[in-house]
């Protein structure tokens, strides 16, 4: 790719226990998307691309279900977004989004993360103004400038569109996100995305090499399974 982005899959381990966390992100990102945005799929564009996204990473339909009959019952948990900023190992650039019901637990516990591998958290906008809030459209293609054409025509906003390996990928901002879905699905029937998310994009890459990146792959590690991190994103560039 020539801009970097991160696929959720790619940073995650394959175990049982990390399965069960991406299963319970899933579910609490459902929920509150659900009860925002309504629980009739067809009604809520944000959850049926959420949804899809969900099996698409093999979460257990009953898992999806649960969340959405929860939303539709009024009660439960309110989680409120929360978004940390900082430097990592090899003076990496991070960014972690969270849903929580505690933000004072929260912050410690992505607090501690940051303090395990000698690095510290910054203020709001410390790292971000160095990120594109991206959404990110990845799928099967052969011609950029026709899909282009098609966006165009839908009065999207597209910031670049890549073609590399037979995969094209489509970048517009993240207030876009809706509107490039819609029109992709409107112009290609079936159209299957490899990656269909909102996610910030890093406007420059940090190499790192030999004991930062031990470190920041204990670092990802810490914050992967702490319950109330969504995603972590950053612009580490690891050969």
């Amino acid at each position: 790719m020539g801009r970097a982005y991160q696929n959720r899959k790619e940073s995650m381990a394959k175990t049982s226990d990390m399965k069960a966390k991406i299963y319970s992100r899933y579910s609490r990102e459902i929920y509150m998307c659900a009860k925002t945005g309504g629980t009739e799929i067809t009604g809520n564009l944000a959850l049926a691309s959420l949804v899809d996204r969900a099996k698409k990473e093999q979460v257990p339909a009953h898992v999806i279900e649960k969340a959405i009959d929860k939303a539709a019952g009024g009660g439960g948990e309110d989680f409120a977004v929360a978004r940390y900023e900082g430097f990592g190992p090899g003076n990496t650039m991070v960014i972690v989004d969270c849903l929580t019901d505690n933000p004072n637990r929260t912050f410690g516990d992505v607090r501690t993360c940051f303090n395990k591998v000698k690095t510290k958290l910054g203020g709001q906008g410390s790292v971000s103004h160095m990120f594109d809030h991206s959404a990110i459209f990845s799928f099967n293609g052969e011609d950029e400038e026709a899909i282009l054409e098609v966006l165009m025509e839908a009065d999207v906003d597209v910031s670049d569109i890549e073609l590399e390996d037979g995969k094209v990928t489509v970048f517009a901002p993240h207030t876009e996100y809706a509107k490039v879905r819609q029109a992709l699905k409107d112009a290609y029937e079936g159209i299957e995305f490899d990656v269909e998310e909102v996610q910030f994009v890093p406007q420059m890459l940090t190499k790192i090499e030999g004991e930062d990146v031990e470190q920041f792959e204990k670092f990802l590690e810490l914050l992967n399974f702490l319950d109330d991190v969504q995603n972590v994103y950053h612009n580490a560039e690891i050969d």
